[in-house]
């Protein structure tokens, strides 16, 4: 085994340095898994272009590869061997606190480094703080105790694996937080990745009713989205959204609306209020606005809308997650569009921001392709 990791350090506002690691020394309830792909999305890019970590990072959060050292007391401990394909969460936590008792361990502050500067997470943790091996866009990724893995099942590559953060976040937003079930109707704003991924998850729960919107620029994205089980598309720039959705709904309106739209601004969420049926419709949200001074909050009321945070994902949407890929039963190599080695780091991020290649849907980053 090699005695240096390659890897691609985030250095500053839209700047990679590519730099060389010591590989580090596994303990008996660690591990080391080479990184076969790391995902790529929304987040890293808006993380790339304006860092809120000034340290070096090694970004990469949605990581898949094969465990090629562990620990017996790792293997014991998380039901992996040497040789597995494994998925490994961003989340890092404490497992002790009050969140991780009750499963939610990606509310806990051990993990959460917008409040706790000793916080580690895959991809937001600083490459000098040893053993450096924290983020996805690098040979190996270090696994300690607390690392949360869950083994990729058999018939599924490493790159189709690389979707399970998106999914993992359409069953937990859709399923778990919204309660998308049998008959639901859906509107679902934003054709990305994210959007893609609610749409198998609502037709997998069995919502009668999914609508998609999306803007001129998503044309393919909504053929997509076609295809996966939408039974609407609205393009914004040339039809009235809300005028859609009433006519189509009869002018009931929705069950659920979900914003995947990544920070479009406020027009996603006064559409999604409206569009939301008379009473006890569900809205969820992305934390995109820091401020919202005309909130229709008497609307909200009226109709008894509850509004839900886009926030993660659970183990157990993760383990759905994997048995949706495994399942073969929707097209999801059509959202896994491109590929890029170590040395396209920039461009790779910068394609799933839209500057730079087309047709981008989602990304994985190869470290082992073309290593510089």
């Amino acid at each position: 085994m090699a005695q240096q990791v390659s890897a691609a350090v985030r250095t500053g506002p839209s700047r990679t340095e590519f730099r060389e690691f010591p590989m580090p020394e596994v303990p008996e309830d660690g591990a080391l898994m080479r990184v076969d792909a790391a995902g790529i999305c929304g987040t890293d890019v808006k993380m790339y272009a304006a860092p809120k970590i000034t340290a070096p990072v090694i970004m990469g959060h949605e990581n898949i590869g094969v465990v090629v050292e562990a620990g017996t007391e790792f293997s014991e401990r998380k039901g992996v061997r040497e040789g597995d394909l494994v998925f490994v969460e961003h989340y890092l936590p404490c497992l002790t606190c009050d969140w991780c008792h009750q499963g939610e361990y990606r509310h806990c502050e051990a993990t959460d480094w917008r409040l706790n500067p000793d916080a580690i997470r895959y991809g937001y943790t600083s490459a000098e703080r040893p053993p450096h091996l924290w983020g996805g866009f690098a040979q190996y990724l270090y696994l300690p105790w607390n690392a949360v893995v869950h083994k990729v099942p058999a018939g599924v590559s490493a790159e189709l694996a690389g979707l399970v953060t998106p999914m993992s976040n359409g069953i937990e937003w859709a399923l778990f937080d919204c309660g998308v079930g049998y008959d639901s109707t859906v509107l679902i704003q934003g054709p990305g990745q994210q959007g893609l991924s609610q749409v198998v998850a609502c037709k997998q729960a069995g919502a009668s009713l999914i609508i998609v919107t999306g803007t001129s620029k998503d044309a393919a994205r909504m053929e997509v989205a076609r295809t996966l089980g939408a039974d609407h598309v609205v393009n914004v720039d040339q039809d009235d959204p809300l005028e859609r959705v009433r006519d189509i709904t009869g002018g009931k309106g929705v069950d659920v609306v979900l914003d995947c739209t990544a920070g479009a601004g406020r027009t996603p969420v006064l559409l999604g209020v409206e569009a939301l049926k008379r009473r006890g419709g569900t809205l969820l949200v992305q934390g995109e606005l820091a401020t919202f001074p005309d909130f229709p909050l008497a609307k909200v009321t009226e109709k008894a809308t509850t509004i839900k945070s886009a926030r993660g994902h659970s183990y157990r949407a993760c383990e759905l997650a994997l048995r949706q890929l495994a399942s073969d039963r929707f097209r999801l190599d059509l959202m896994t569009t491109h590929t890029f080695g170590l040395k396209d780091v920039d461009l790779a991020i910068k394609s799933v921001g839209g500057q730079g290649a087309e047709g981008v849907i989602h990304v994985n980053l190869l470290p082992w392709k073309d290593a510089p």
